[in-house]
């Protein structure tokens, strides 16, 4: 199985083993480069938090938060809803062209 090359703030805090207002910390402390997706979604690239991990420049907390399926659900249909619209669309579309009389 791929996996996701982005993580969000929670998968990178269980990554890191700290919590996700160190994760926040440490993009304002530019140690963590963050991508904005849909100019809403804060992610990060799987690799960069991998390096910053074996870096040793973060020291892990005991703090897990477990991400959770509706929070995977939400972030599939965030990242998804055009494609889900489109595939409306065009099923709608083909019910007309040969159902409709």
């Amino acid at each position: 199985m791929i996996s996701n090359p982005y993580v969000t703030v929670r998968e990178a805090g269980q990554i890191l083993g700290v919590s996700e207002g160190r994760i926040m910390t440490l993009v304002d402390e530019k140690k963590l480069q963050a991508y904005r997706i849909a100019q809403q979604y804060l992610r990060f690239k799987r690799e960069d938090v991998q390096r910053l991990k074996t870096s040793g420049h973060v020291t892990s907390e005991t703090v897990k938060f477990p991400y959770t399926p509706q929070e995977r659900l939400r972030d599939f249909l965030a990242y998804n809803d055009f494609y889900i619209c489109a595939l409306g669309v065009v099923i709608v579309l083909l019910f007309i062209i040969f159902f409709v009389k």
